[in-house]
C-alpha cells in the first residue's frame, strides 16, 4: 500500500515541475523584451541629449560670436572717438602754436619799433648839436694860433658826434642835386635858375638824416623851379 502512494506521488511530480520551467522561460522572455526596450529608450534618450548638447554648444556659439561682434563694434567706436579726440587735441595744439608763434613774432616787432623810437627821440635832440657845429665850422675862419687850436679841439668833438651817430646808423640824405622826394624833403624855397632842371633840389638849408632805412629828420631844401624871366626875356627880343 506504501508503494503504490510512494509510485502514485511519483507520477504526479513531473507534471508539477513542468510548470515552474515554463514560467521562468516566459519570465526570462519577459525580461529579454524590458532589457530591450531599456536599451531602445536609453539609446533614444542619449541621442536626444546628444542632439540637445549639439544645439546648445552651437547656440553657446553663436551667443560668443555675438559677443565678439559687439566687443569689436565697441572697440572700433572707441577707437574712433580716441582719434576723434587725437584730432581736436592735435589741431587745437597747431592753433596755439601758430597763436604763440604770431604772438611771439608781434611782442618781437613791437620791442623793435619801441626801441627804435627811443633812439630816434634820442638822435633827434642831439642832431641841433651837431647843426650847431656845422654852423660854426662853416663860418668861423680861425686866423691865428689859438683859434686854430681852438677850432681843431671842438672839430675833434664833433668829429666823435658824428663817428657816435654812424655807429647808431644814422647818415646824411646829401639831397643837393637830386630830384625833389617829398617824402624825403621839405621844400621851403623855389629858386628860378637854368643851373638845374625844374624840381631838383639846389641848396640843401638843414641836413637831413636816415636811421637804418627810416627816415630820422627831413631834409630842408631850395628847389629849382622855371626861369621865367629868362623865357620872358627871350620872347621880347626883338627879330
Amino acid at each position: 500500500m506504501i508503494d503504490e502512494a510512494n509510485q502514485t506521488n511519483n507520477t504526479q511530480n513531473p507534471t508539477t515541475t513542468v510548470v515552474p520551467e515554463a514560467m521562468a522561460s516566459s519570465t526570462n522572455a519577459e525580461g529579454v523584451e524590458l532589457q530591450a526596450a531599456t536599451e531602445s529608450d536609453s539609446q533614444v534618450a542619449t541621442a536626444e541629449t546628444s542632439t540637445g548638447t549639439e544645439v546648445e554648444a552651437e547656440t553657446d556659439q553663436t551667443a560668443e560670436q555675438e559677443a565678439m561682434a559687439l566687443a569689436i563694434a565697441a572697440l572700433k567706436q572707441q577707437v574712433e572717438s580716441l582719434k576723434a579726440q587725437v584730432e581736436d587735441r592735435t589741431s587745437q595744439y597747431m592753433r596755439i602754436a601758430a597763436d604763440f608763434d604770431n604772438f611771439r613774432k608781434r611782442t618781437a616787432k613791437e620791442k623793435e619799433e619801441l626801441e627804435q623810437q627811443a633812439k630816434c627821440a634820442t638822435i633827434l635832440e642831439i642832431l641841433p648839436v651837431v647843426d650847431n657845429f656845422e654852423r660854426a665850422r662853416g663860418q668861423l675862419k680861425p686866423q691865428t694860433d689859438g683859434e686854430m687850436t681852438i677850432h681843431k679841439s671842438y672839430q675833434s668833438v664833433y668829429k666823435q658826434l658824428v663817428d657816435c651817430l654812424k655807429r647808431l646808423g644814422v647818415s646824411p640824405m646829401r639831397p643837393k642835386g637830386k630830384e625833389f622826394d617829398p617824402n624825403l624833403h621839405d621844400a621851403v624855397m623855389r629858386e628860378p635858375t637854368d643851373e638845374y632842371p625844374e624840381g631838383t633840389v639846389t641848396e640843401e638849408l638843414m641836413p637831413g638824416y636816415f636811421l637804418g632805412e627810416k627816415v630820422l629828420r627831413h631834409a630842408m631844401v631850395k628847389v629849382a623851379a622855371a626861369n621865367e624871366d629868362v623865357v620872358t626875356s627871350e620872347e621880347n627880343q626883338p627879330e
